[in-house]
């Protein structure tokens, strides 16, 4: 196999590769590292020996990631508080022509989702990337993992179980969670606790992540009471009176968010989850180096 033909394979299955690697790190970061160390293999082997290429460079990024993923769970035990994953800009285009998948892939790369996989060992989340986001038969996975396939299939339903057990049931209308968006947007920036109370249902969560680099509650906070009088207080709070500040609605990890800017820089991003007309999670991230990637 010729190099520009090699280039042209990799460049080909780029996309599936970032996506396994993202939904494997939650980290874009991470995730490109990943990839382009899985082209320097690539770009070194025997191309010859190679019979289907995507299945390679899937087994070769899936190894790094695994790899990466058990030094980076060290390093993110020593996090200042609540850990999110780094926001995902997601515009799957023509690339993915059947809505199905695309909801399948929307799920699998929400924030939600990738909070409960971060309760995942390494090799279970891999099982549960490679099948429940990109449909990998079995056999794949076991040759991927160097595994057989039974001990593959009982990993998958060990995740799939936990999986099921931990993450919310959402199925949010687009149009709903932007108006509650919109209102819960207008609420804050007007004081206004008693319309913000309206918004969120008695259980709310309210979950932020700034790794100690920017003002953000280091535990999640719970109840309609406690999140909306926190949000009340912290509304423009540090933020100097004559900068400007503008809100852009984006989608993020398959769901619309709003991205803050302060005087142009993004400064917060935040999503809401929406069950019953009502927020049940909030997830804020202002640490700056997971909001880089959304300079304009």
């Amino acid at each position: 196999m010729a190099m520009d033909t090699a280039t042209s394979d990799f460049e080909e299955h780029r996309p599936v590769l970032m996506g396994v690697a993202y939904r494997m790190l939650g980290r874009v970061a991470d995730a490109e590292d990943v990839v382009q160390d899985a082209w320097l293999r690539w770009s070194a082997a025997d191309h010859a020996q190679v019979r289907e290429p995507r299945a390679y460079l899937v087994r070769i990024t899936t190894r790094l990631a695994i790899d990466r993923l058990r030094h980076v769970q060290s390093r993110r035990e020593s996090y200042v508080g609540p850990w999110l994953p780094e926001p995902l800009v997601t515009d799957f285009g023509p690339t993915v022509p059947d809505t199905a998948e695309q909801a399948v892939l929307a799920d699998s790369v929400s924030l939600a989702v990738l909070v409960v996989l971060e309760s995942l060992s390494p090799l279970e989340r891999a099982v549960f990337v490679l099948r429940e986001a990109f449909g990998f038969p079995f056999s794949e996975i076991a040759a991927t993992l160097d595994r057989g396939e039974p001990a593959v299939r009982q990993l998958a339903a060990r995740a799939r179980k936990h999986v099921d057990e931990k993450r919310p049931r959402y199925e949010v209308d687009p149009d709903e969670r932007r108006d509650l968006t919109e209102r819960f947007l207008a609420a804050a920036a007007e004081g206004d606790l008693d319309g913000l109370m309206s918004l969120l249902a008695p259980d709310v969560r309210l979950v932020g992540d700034s790794g100690g680099k920017a003002k953000a509650p280091l535990r999640v906070i719970e109840t309609a009471d406690k999140v909306g009088r926190f949000l009340i207080g912290a509304a423009r709070k540090g933020i100097p009176a004559d900068a400007e500040v503008e809100f852009r609605f984006v989608e993020l990890n398959g769901a619309g968010a709003v991205l803050g800017l302060v005087d142009g820089k993004p400064d917060v991003v935040f999503q809401l989850d929406v069950t019953d007309g009502q927020i049940k999670d909030l997830y804020i991230i202002r640490n700056p180096d997971k909001l880089a990637g959304l300079a304009s």
